[in-house]
């Protein structure tokens, strides 16, 4: 029997000026990837997958020396729903992210220190654009589908409706075309709670102690939304760990050291500005009004003017989960109707689980099996 499949982060130097959405320009930026798989003789078989929040390039295989594969190891790989003995898959770490591509972490050649703070707004459509460089250095005119759950089904979604002509397909997993009050407002408790930390400092903390306790709390919070109350209950219940009766205000219950073990984990390998510049350009992401804008802009010389009519013949998938309270079905089903709209050919499924949010990273054997039939049928 072989061994696991193993692959490397490569990184793409992109030496030109970059302009993102809000205004701001670096005179250069570089982009983490990996690809699985290969690429055919006509280049026609390539599939781009969109990571959510906290993860990045790393989407399937083996890193040398790893004890775990990627992030979406389950769905990659050979025989799998993105099959690679079919398909060309690239994953790409996002722009403003901490894992290869340019970032709040990243030196600025300007002074030679992080930029912190004094990094560009981003936006869902700024990671949009950097990924599309990603796919001209491979001279890739046209992909088979471009697939993500969460934060990756916006990056999807916007990709999609931003450059029609250049995919099939689309893949929308647990997201949505814009966040409601209450997901705004489970973020921006997070920002709160590393910006209240008296070591982020305004952001200038890279020669010193990270915001541990802040972005620890903020993930603890995230991880509250991502598991649904029904399986969180059967998990952990009122089970005790310490039961020491003088461990007042220490972790005691038995999903208290679990929030703690995500939190602990988490600042180990993600940036606390990254979360802040993340967090909010998903507030910020509203689908409907970027095509409307677009719409109006269009005939004004804008490459990114989009015409509605090449989105008939296109394809779309939705898939979201019964017990996902973070991204409900309802918002799955907001994403149907405005594709609709635009005349692609949607279809949808509301999986049963227990597992909530994060069952697009674990319920695997359903959506495989749908994932499957939807890339066959696009031939």
């Amino acid at each position: 029997m072989s061994g696991p499949s193993i692959v490397r982060t490569q990184i793409l130097p992109v030496d030109r000026p970059f302009k993102f959405e809000s205004g701001g320009i670096l005179p250069r930026i570089e982009i983490a990837y990996e690809t699985y798989g290969r690429l055919s003789e006509h280049k026609d078989n390539a599939i781009l997958i969109e990571h959510a929040l906290s993860g990045d390039a790393h989407a399937a295989f083996y890193h040398e020396g790893d004890k775990k594969p990627g992030w979406w190891d389950c769905m990659v790989g050979s025989g799998k729903a993105f099959d690679t003995d079919r398909y060309f898959v690239i994953c790409s770490n996002i722009l403003g992210g901490c894992k290869g591509t340019t970032g709040p972490a990243s030196i600025n050649p300007d002074t030679g220190k992080p930029f912190g703070l004094t990094f560009p707004p981003v936006s869902v459509r700024d990671m949009v654009e950097a990924q599309r460089i990603l796919l001209k250095s491979f001279q890739i005119e046209k992909l088979k589908c471009i697939a993500g759950g969460s934060m990756g089904g916006m990056q999807a979604m916007q990709f999609f409706c931003d450059y029609p002509s250049q995919f099939e397909s689309f893949i929308s997993i647990a997201s949505a075309i814009k966040h409601s009050a209450q997901q705004i407002a489970f973020n921006e408790v997070g920002r709160r709670a590393v910006m209240a930390d008296p070591r982020w400092n305004d952001g200038n903390y890279y020669d010193g102690i990270a915001p541990e306790g802040g972005l620890s709390v903020a993930r603890m919070i995230g991880h509250i939304t991502y598991i649904s109350e029904k399986m969180m209950q059967e998990k952990f219940g009122r089970l005790k760990k310490d039961r020491d009766s003088r461990a007042i205000f220490r972790p005691s219950f038995e999903v208290e050291h679990y929030l703690d073990y995500q939190g602990i984990s988490f600042v180990k390998r993600f940036d606390a500005n990254s979360y802040l510049y993340i967090t909010n350009a998903v507030d910020n992401f509203d689908l409907m009004a970027s095509i409307s804008a677009k719409e109006r802009f269009r005939g004004q010389g804008r490459e990114r003017g989009m015409n509605i009519g090449e989105l008939r013949s296109k394809k779309g998938l939705v898939i979201s989960f019964t017990s996902d309270w973070l991204y409900p079905s309802s918002q799955s089903k907001d994403i149907v109707r405005l594709f609709t709209a635009l005349n692609v050919q949607v279809s949808y499924t509301d999986i049963a689980t227990e597992h909530g949010h994060d069952a697009f990273l674990t319920d695997y054997e359903k959506p495989s099996e749908i994932i499957r039939g939807f890339l066959a049928s696009l031939g």
